[in-house]
């Protein structure tokens, strides 16, 4: 018998052995016990809210996993949530109270070293929270989670591409955006430039610049809030002018050794205006090839009740990561979704 393959035999995990091991299984318990505690010592209630929904997120690069159901002995088609965000907010109307939610999000087609098909987000709302009030909570959290004080930088949109990309990403032209991504090598991308479709073009160009220039260096001395992101990735949030009077959204988004970990929004609370977002969104999609998806009519009519509100989705696998020095997602969940 070959030594060296009988070696290899009794060395090698079992097919069915989890990815992740049983140490990392325990910092894993640790952080999901000390965020239920951050919560509770301030009265922000945990809640649980449906995995299926009629409805679907409308955002073009979102692709939601589909399930059949059968339903009074119909088939239907229900959606597995990209985040709790829609039925979180429909609760928030209810309630008028602090709420948090940590839970399994689905998104189709997201596989790699960052991504997989499912995995675990934090979610949490604050009533009459600023964007700054939410930015000092989430730091707070940061603290409990690392065991020491940590210090945010923040940053905005278009200084962090000024300085990485060299262009200005609210001004320039679709033209100067493309040349700008094939001088650094960003070929073989192909956004349409047609009339109708120019807001498209010229956030896709900003989304792979970003991306692939500006992305991977931030957050590596400290934790890094990107603020004051384009108007046309305002999704569920409100928009606003900066202090050199451009129209920006009222987000933020939070890197950590480049890698995004959270995104927080000051929360939108117009029906109609939600509205109008989802049915363009639906158009983008129609022209990417892409199926509309349903709209959520009970969100829509829960904005006429929700209060002024921030609210931020934290990835939680990708934190335990960062926090652990993990160096992909395989090594915080037990299985992904090729060995699931």
């Amino acid at each position: 018998m070959n030594q060296s393959s009988n070696t290899s035999t009794h060395t090698s995990k079992p097919t069915y052995a989890p990815t992740m091991t049983l140490a990392m299984a325990q910092k894993r318990a640790k952080l999901l016990s000390d965020i239920r505690q951050f919560f509770a010592t301030r009265q922000v209630l945990e809640v649980q809210t449906p995995l299926l929904s009629q409805a679907g997120n409308t955002d073009t690069f979102l692709q939601s996993v589909a399930a059949r159901v059968t339903y009074q002995d119909k088939p239907r088609t229900y959606y597995l949530h990209t985040s709790p965000e829609f039925a979180m907010k429909r609760l928030l109307a209810s309630w008028q109270v602090p709420i948090y939610q940590i839970c399994s999000v689905f998104r189709d087609n997201e596989i790699g070293t960052r991504h997989n098909i499912e995995f675990t987000m934090l979610e949490w709302y604050q009533p009459y929270y600023s964007l700054t009030d939410l930015a000092d909570e989430l730091g707070q959290l940061l603290e409990v989670l690392y065991g020491y004080p940590v210090v945010m930088n923040h940053y905005r949109y278009v200084d962090a591409f000024m300085d990485f990309v060299g262009i200005h990403p609210l001004t320039a032209s679709i033209e100067a955006l493309r040349a700008v991504a094939e001088d650094k090598g960003l070929t073989g991308f192909d956004f349409s430039t047609d009339i109708d479709n120019k807001e498209d073009s010229r956030q896709g160009w900003l989304d792979l610049l970003f991306s692939h220039a500006v992305e991977p260096n931030l957050g590596h001395e400290l934790p890094t809030l990107i603020i004051d992101y384009p108007p046309a990735t305002a999704a569920l949030a409100k928009t606003d002018l900066d202090k050199d009077g451009n129209l920006v959204a009222k987000r933020f988004e939070l890197y950590i050794n480049g890698i995004e970990i959270a995104n927080a929004y000051d929360e939108l609370a117009d029906g109609t205006a939600l509205k109008q977002r989802f049915e363009q969104d639906n158009l983008l999609r129609q022209r990417h090839g892409l199926p509309p998806m349903p709209i959520d009519e009970h969100l829509l009519t829960a904005c006429d009740d929700l209060p002024a509100c921030s609210g931020i989705a934290l990835g939680l696998d990708r934190l335990l990561m960062v926090i652990t020095g993990a160096t992909c997602l395989e090594e915080v969940i037990t299985f992904p979704s090729d060995l699931a």
